[in-house]
């Protein structure tokens, strides 16, 4: 987000060009870069182990569909200085700039990200012998299967998503405890009441277990170059349809999100003002419908921001609301004294599965891990920064857990903040905190899915910027129908939790590093990736009939 934004883009040789990429390999050769332990990930081999990156890369040269998420999912992993830029061009000199040029790519040609000054409909031509020309200057001396920088380097594409490679411990901790600790927290008490007090054992299992598969992850990440993302690795796995079903799932787990914001706003608001309505003749909407509807008309701007690094900036703060919200309800329960009526109930067979998929959705940050990794400056202490941000997210869930179900018992909502008293400071502030948050983040959640829809429009059609337009305000409309036709928070978050965070946090890592290790891993290992794939299928079974189960009822 410099001045030399502008300036680049990133560069990936077809087939046609191998021999020109070898040349630039030799140049660079003897110069080598990086003198540190993560060098190893991060440099590439030269002319003289050109035979082992043809074995260790991914099965296609070019990479498949999605060749946007890194640069998506990186707006999680770092928090740059803000900048803001709406639809069209911040000036005069860049009206023919596209704002959604960045995600669009081209077949049957080099695969460019291009740069924020290129026109929505450039002249490959034109632009081949510059785009060349730049490139070597980004890339390491390699003949790249995704791209990748060096690790001081910070660019940014058409949506100037930030790429940084200087992450410190403290930064990668807070970045990993701002995507573990996101709208779950709301849900823990009533997670407790699902399931019972013995159900909290399920919590510290999750977390075990997903620890244990976010290093698998970084395994996966080291075995083989060129590989930065979770697609990455689907692809180093199962191939190319592999790389294609990962991505799909991950995506669609973000798009379950944006309408979990939106079925949470409407809540949130209407328990702060349930006598709102609005009145349109023939159509007159309710509180939970107009707040519904409200707050996808105030995110659809964001979603159409050309740079996203001032809400990346923004929900970076997630943490601090997090911590807020709790204290909020801890202020309320031992200061206010609503008072610890309830001793709960020790278990609750029936509603358990529901449980099961509640407490899965906590930990359903994995699709970032692999950005977080890559972008820190001391690869080495990853494992460190996961149990911090496992640790402290998973301490932060048990107590809220605890705190909300004692106080409310067998009343406790799908989200803590409807149940406390609205007449108290603390409870105005766990509110207006829980309604603010989404906001900041409604936008980053669905950029990524935007941008991988963006990918499949021709780069020579002439409708190119209208059909991006199209494609965001469609994705925000439909979370709102989705949000209302099924305004069940609880249930809607063990779902997600059940079918696709169980598929992201336990099964697919597992699974994935089986094939890469294949013929090297321990008996443990093995059986270790059995019992969590075991563990996985048997949750995502019964907590999605479950849930499915209970929103079918809800809806007759």
């Amino acid at each position: 987000m410099h001045n030399s934004v502008s300036e680049h883009s990133f560069y990936i040789e077809s087939d046609e060009e191998e021999e020109v990429e070898k040349k630039g390999e030799e140049d660079h050769g003897e110069a080598g870069i990086g003198n540190s332990s993560e060098s190893e990930s991060s440099v590439y081999s030269t002319d003289n182990d050109d035979e082992h990156n043809q074995q260790a890369q991914p099965s296609s040269v070019i990479p498949s569909w999605p060749q946007s998420y890194r640069q998506s999912i990186d707006l999680y992993g770092s928090v740059p200085s803000p900048t803001i830029t709406f639809l069209g061009a911040s000036s005069l000199t860049r009206l023919g700039s596209s704002f959604f040029s960045s995600s669009l790519t081209r077949r049957h040609t080099p695969e460019i990200l291009p740069s924020l000054s290129k026109p929505l409909i450039p002249s490959v031509d034109d632009e081949k012998p510059k785009e060349k020309q730049s490139s070597h200057s980004l890339l390491p001396p390699r003949k790249p299967t995704i791209p990748k920088l060096t690790p001081d380097a910070k660019v940014s594409t058409g949506h100037e998503l930030p790429i940084s490679r200087q992450s410190s411990y403290g930064q990668a901790v807070l970045n990993g405890m701002n995507v573990l600790c996101g709208v779950g927290i709301l849900s823990t008490p009533f997670a407790v009441k699902q399931g019972g007090w013995i159900s909290l054992s399920i919590l510290f299992i999750f977390a075990i277990l997903s620890y244990y598969t976010g290093i698998l992850l970084r395994r996966c990440l080291d075995s083989k170059t060129g590989l930065e993302t979770y697609p990455d690795i689907g692809q180093a796995a199962f191939g190319t349809l592999g790389r294609i079903v990962i991505s799909i799932i991950l995506y669609v787990e973000l798009y379950s999100c944006c309408i979990e914001y939106i079925i949470l706003e409407s809540d949130n608001l209407s328990s702060l003002f349930p006598n709102a309505h609005l009145n349109l003749g023939v159509l007159e909407l309710d509180s939970h419908h107009l707040f519904a509807v409200m707050t996808a008309l105030a995110v659809l701007p964001t979603v159409w921001l050309r740079d996203m690094t001032i809400l990346s900036y923004i929900s970076a703060g997630g943490v601090v609301a997090s911590i807020l919200v709790v204290a909020s309800l801890f202020w309320a329960g031992l200061v206010d004294q609503v008072g610890f009526e309830s001793k709960g109930t020790t278990f609750n067979l029936s509603t358990l599965p529901v449980a099961i998929g509640l407490y899965g959705y906590c930990y359903s940050g994995h699709a970032v891990f692999p950005n977080i990794y890559t972008s820190m400056k001391n690869r080495n202490q990853y494992p460190s920064v996961l149990l911090a941000s496992f640790g402290i997210c998973t301490l932060m869930y048990a107590a809220v857990a605890v705190l909300g179900y004692m106080m409310f018992g067998d009343s406790t909502e799908s989200q803590f903040t409807l149940n406390m008293p609205h007449n108290l400071v603390a409870s105005k502030i766990a509110l207006w905190t829980t309604v603010v948050n989404p906001f900041t983040k409604y936008a980053l959640t669905m950029t990524p899915v935007a941008m991988s829809l963006e990918e499949l429009i021709p780069s020579n059609h002439g409708m190119t910027y209208v059909y991006s337009i199209f494609i965001r305000t469609a994705l925000v409309i439909s979370t709102l129908f989705l949000g209302l036709s099924i305004p069940f928070f609880g249930l809607v978050m063990a779902l997600i939790g059940s079918l696709l965070t169980m598929l992201v946090t336990l099964i697919l890592p597992c699974a994935c590093y089986l094939s890469i290790s294949r013929g090297k891993i321990t008996v443990f290992q093995g059986t270790m990736c059995t019992v969590v794939i075991g563990v996985g299928l048997v949750s995502a079974a019964f907590g999605t009939y479950s849930a499915v189960s209970q929103i079918v009822e809800n809806l007759i």
